[in-house]
């Protein structure tokens, strides 16, 4: 008994108790996680730059480059001759990008607090991202949200080390300089976190006297960095039409809901509750040391470099966050890369007020399991939306239907190696090639563009989308409630007598083999399909 009070009462315990449930809620988020339709479409993406296109130029593709040239060398992880292919192996991937976006957090917090509370806000920082079955959900689907935070806090942790220790003037500069580099990657990654570059440059500049010129070489490796990312894209005039009717896809959804902005901050709150009774406990504790102490300012406890990050995290995280919440629709999970931003910050105020280090440790991975363990995503994820007094269970995962689906669309169509789908997680899990022009699957149908203009970004309007129905390219399709559904670039529902007249074309040319009820995200009906005069095989 002796040795167990003293082991739970050490540092460790809760370390290695916060790294279990991590290591089980990873695979609660990869198996059982719901299906997502972007997840297709950044995988793919990866498989066409591993297979020698690139974005703009050959295919569209709506966020910065870097995530789909770092993913094309991971590719093989998820490809057919691998024991995790399909989204299995993308997930996977994911994950541990995700985890390592942690470690780097968790770097960044022991930068920012005294040597005898470095071991509680680390375990602070892993509980609450690590530990949150919302963050890991949507840090191990494939979208950018984990190589986005990743490369966002490596770049942070580079800064803060470079003024940490400035008086290194051969290892600073470099520090900076990688710094800069790493936060463009971030911005080649999700556009949206380029508002953290000026962020830290203002920053720096401001302490100018301080920190001297290492404004200056953050900026080159910024510079550098954005020139990396986006600079053959600019130079050359195919890509530059294609990575602008990118930014334009964007801008044109326009407007803004103050409706869905709130319920975007609702849910968001829902999924960072830990983070927020961690910010009002850290608010009680601040502001009964302060009545003691006659009220000191709160930043005065901070070294200058240590004060300089705190107000980059903090300004930082603001400028991305409401840059993202003025989104025609914003949706809650755009602000997962920056979360780890406010959880360091969150953190480090909470670790240097918390009166006994072990005890508080405890507290806030007692308090991140609690929270994950009330998720409504659990519920979400184990069963379909209620029919009247009935809740539907659903027989097995989303991952594990996608996975049977892809052999059985094997078996109606022994050795193919294309499919006629926008459900693009169907051809990753199949392995097969989509036809041009559906490259970002729903999203893909640009109705009111100009012919001229659609192919030259590689999309599809109302004629090239009823040319390619009619010249039935694949030998199988598979069409859920996604199939000619969406209206780009406002994301409106197409006509439902223009959504008929496809699939009047597509029953043309192809048979129905099955169909599958609640399939992907959303849970709607998938028809199988076999080009007419082939034999197939039925389930």
């Amino acid at each position: 008994m002796r040795r167990i009070a003293e082991f739970l009462t050490s540092t460790r315990s809760p370390w290695l108790f916060a790294a279990a449930m991590a290591f089980c809620m990873s695979i609660v988020a990869i198996w059982f996680g719901g299906l997502n339709q972007d997840e297709g479409w950044y995988l793919y993406a990866a498989q066409m730059v591993q297979s020698g296109k690139l974005p703009y130029r050959d295919f569209f593709y709506t966020q910065g480059p870097a995530m789909p040239f770092v993913y094309s060398f991971l590719a093989p992880v998820w490809g057919m001759s691998s024991p995790f292919h399909g989204l299995l192996g993308g997930r996977l991937v994911t994950c541990l990008l995700g985890f390592i976006a942690t470690g780097f957090a968790i770097a960044l917090v022991r930068q920012l607090v005294p040597l005898d509370r470095r071991s509680l806000a680390g375990v602070c920082v892993f509980a609450l991202l690590g530990c949150n079955l919302y963050h890991l959900y949507f840090t191990t689907i494939p979208k950018t949200y984990s190589l986005g935070s990743l490369f966002l806090l490596a770049g942070l942790l580079l800064i803060a080390f470079g003024l940490r220790h400035l008086a290194m003037r051969r290892v600073a500069p470099v520090m900076f300089f990688t710094g800069g580099l790493s936060l463009a990657f971030a911005t080649g990654t999700r556009i949206s976190l380029l508002l953290v570059l000026p962020v830290v440059g203002f920053t720096l500049l401001f302490k100018f006297r301080q920190f001297r010129w290492s404004f200056l070489w953050y900026g080159l490796g910024g510079a550098l960095g954005l020139f990396l990312v986006y600079g053959f894209f600019a130079l050359d005039p195919i890509s530059l039409k294609g990575l602008l009717a990118a930014q334009n896809y964007h801008a044109a959804r326009g407007g803004f809901d103050p409706f869905f902005a709130i319920g975007s901050v609702s849910r968001l709150s829902r999924g960072y509750a830990a983070l927020g009774i961690i910010l009002f406990t850290w608010f009680c504790l601040s502001s009964r040391k302060n009545g003691q102490t006659g009220g000191a300012c709160e930043m005065s406890c901070f070294e200058p470099a240590q004060g300089a990050m705190m107000w980059i995290l903090g300004l930082g995280f603001a400028a991305v966050f409401f840059l993202q919440l003025s989104a025609p629709f914003p949706y809650d999970d755009y602000q997962v890369p920056i979360m780890g931003m406010l959880t360091v910050l969150i953190a480090a105020l909470f670790s240097r007020h918390a009166p006994h280090p072990v005890p508080a440790m405890w507290f806030v991975v007692m308090v991140a399991g609690l929270v994950s363990f009330a998720s409504p995503l659990l519920q979400d994820w184990a069963t379909y939306n209620q029919d009247r007094f009935w809740s539907q269970k659903k027989e097995m995962t989303e991952l594990a239907k996608l996975r049977e689906i892809g052999r059985e669309l094997q078996t109606i169509d022994p050795g193919g190696t294309t499919l006629l789908t926008q459900d693009l997680y169907l051809a990753i899990e199949t392995g097969r090639t989509v036809p041009n022009g559906l490259e970002m699957g729903p999203f893909s149908y640009f109705p009111d563009m100009k012919t001229e203009d659609a192919k030259a970004v590689h999309v599809l309007n109302r004629e090239l989308m009823t040319e390619l129905l009619e010249s039935a390219p694949c030998s199988a399709a598979a069409c859920s409630g996604y199939a000619f559904a969406i209206a780009v670039p406002k994301c409106t529902e197409v006509p439902f007598k223009e959504q008929t007249r496809f699939f009047e074309i597509l029953k043309k040319n192809y048979e129905l083999k099955d169909t599958e009820a609640n399939f992907g995200q959303n849970a709607t009906t998938l028809l199988i399909m076999k080009r007419r005069g082939q034999e197939g095989a039925k389930r």
